[in-house]
């Protein structure tokens, strides 16, 4: 477990997981896109990218590439991030004679290609591939979006092709940093391309001691240059933001945020980050940076931090709080690429932004960093409502579940515990029929975890919600008091951090009334 003191000197050295991300790209690679002399040409070696569709036309797609060293040259020519860069289907890069090992992806609906090679100096070498869809989920109805993206926004269009991803706000006002300018205002807020693809550049976030909250769809910024780490309250912010715009979306960035109990008290936040920007490509960030830590003795690293995120949502859903699930990568400051960690939202409607909020505000949603779990309860999608006058409920699950990784098993957990699981095949793509019973009053969820070794990849539906017509809303009385506990150590931290008596007061009114709320949840608790 780390140590308050431990936290406060990574902060001075490392202000933020941001840093290690950067710096690890910077020292782990080489900028070999040109040559400054004919010599160092004459010493290095060609290689082509030919990426294809079942077609054969050009398709843009991710290139991730590293030596028998496990480094990963960089490339001017080509968006490049940490170990990988994307092409819109045809790239050719001068590298180091070597062996080297290449993957091919394209998001989770496109199948991954890999291969290995050898170059010797002066080689020049072709790679021609075919990308082919292992499922069209458009077809079904499902967009995707990933929420947390930190890249250049003049790359946005590239980087949503190379992911096939629908929905991409890039933030460009972040703590200290405006990019797009205090007084710009954008319109249109989200820009079309490709029919189907929309991305804004007015996304904002709000990252400090507390943790980090995300706002989408203002068509500009609001000024947080000034905020210090403790003070004003990020919920001071958020009154600003909504004067601005009524209507703009708030999302909690990860459930372990040491704030979270106090912004769900507050009731002006929309969705919470269930597949988060700890959760990498390639691994995982193992601690609670800013945040309330976990048990690792109960759930050690690589793994627990993702248990743990689930673990604190089941929290919040067994409080009474419906909130849906979101998804973010922050490609451009942590190691992953655009689009890994997203949110699919059914939408019935023709597809535009407006629809595909208002889906993922009524749950209509998987969040996913690898299998696709497009799932029906008794017909209905994930954020639906089912009713029984019974004291338990029968439940039809039909599951359609592609992965290109290992699933163990499906798990339905109902009300913060596991009461369903179906043992699966090693396949790419299965239809699972299964029943269960299930509480009449409550929620549930389906998720498929991964047996990946090195990082916590899953995927999980938004939860549906059962509900007896003559009983109360399910709130358990341990998760409330989970989350009243956990205010008052928040509230302790703030009085400890702040010396400047009127600011303490002003910040800590709102853990005043979050005190109350989770009080009253006490108060109101129906089981346990």
């Amino acid at each position: 477990m780390v140590t308050d003191a431990c936290r406060n000197v990574r902060r001075k050295v490392v202000p933020s997981l941001v840093m290690m991300a950067i710096v690890y790209a910077t020292t782990d690679s080489t900028d070999y896109s040109t040559a400054a002399h004919a010599e160092e040409t004459a010493r290095s070696a060609r290689i082509s990218f030919r990426i294809r569709d079942e077609q054969g036309a050009a398709l843009a797609c991710r290139v991730h590439l590293r030596d028998a060293k496990g480094k990963s040259p960089q490339t001017k020519k080509y968006p490049f991030w940490y170990d990988h860069f994307v092409c819109n289907g045809s790239a050719t890069i001068e590298i180091p004679p070597g062996e080297y090992r290449y993957l091919l992806e394209r998001g989770p609906e496109y199948r991954r290609v890999g291969g290995h090679l050898i170059l010797a100096a002066g080689e020049q070498r072709q790679i021609v591939r075919t990308l082919t869809r292992a499922i069209q989920l458009r077809e079904f109805g499902w967009y995707s979006a990933d929420l947390h993206i930190h890249r250049p926004p003049e790359q946005i269009k590239l980087l949503m092709r190379s992911s096939d991803l629908d929905i991409g706000p890039v933030i460009t006002w972040w703590n200290k940093t405006n990019r797009l300018g205090a007084d710009r205002v954008v319109d249109p807020v989200w820009v079309p391309f490709d029919k189907h693809r929309y991305y804004s550049i007015t996304a904002g976030e709000d990252e400090r001691n507390g943790g980090a909250l995300m706002y989408y769809g203002m068509p500009q910024s609001i000024d947080i240059t000034t905020a210090e780490s403790e003070s004003p309250s990020p919920l001071d912010f958020v009154r600003i933001a909504k004067q601005q715009t009524p209507d703009v979306w708030i999302d909690i960035e990860k459930p372990f945020w040491w704030d979270v109990p106090i912004w769900l008290a507050s009731e002006q936040v929309h969705s919470i980050g269930l597949a988060n920007n700890h959760m990498c490509w390639g691994r995982m960030f193992e601690d609670e940076a800013w945040g309330k830590p976990r048990d690792a003795l109960r759930l050690p690293a690589p793994l627990g931090n993702g248990h743990w995120t689930q673990e604190i949502y089941y929290h919040i859903l067994n409080s009474g709080i419906r909130i849906p699930p979101s998804a973010g990568s922050a490609s451009g400051v942590l190691p992953s690429p655009v689009g890994y960690n997203r949110v699919y939202v059914f939408v019935a409607q023709p597809f535009e932004p407006d629809a595909w909020w208002n889906g993922l505000r009524a749950g209509r949603c998987f969040v996913t960093n690898g299998p696709l779990l497009n799932c029906r309860a008794n017909g209905q999608l994930p954020g639906s409502e089912l009713s029984s006058d019974e004291a338990t409920m029968n439940v039809e699950l039909d599951i359609d579940l592609t992965t290109q990784d290992y699933v163990p098993a499906v798990e339905v957990v109902c009300n913060g515990k596991i009461i369903h699981t179906v043992p699966l095949e090693r396949a790419e793509r299965q239809t699972i029929q299964t029943h269960f019973e299930c509480p009449s009053t409550g929620w549930f969820l389906v998720r498929a975890i991964t047996d990946h070794p090195d990082t916590f990849r899953f995927a999980s539906t938004g939860p549906f919600y059962v509900q007896h017509p003559d009983q109360p809303r399910y709130i358990s009385r341990a998760s409330a008091k989970f989350f009243a506990d956990w205010v008052a150590e928040r509230t302790a931290r703030v009085t400890a951090a702040l010396d400047d008596g009127e600011l303490r007061d002003q910040v800590l009114v709102h853990h005043g009334r979050a005190r109350e709320f989770w009080q009253n949840k006490l108060t109101a608790a129906t089981a346990d």
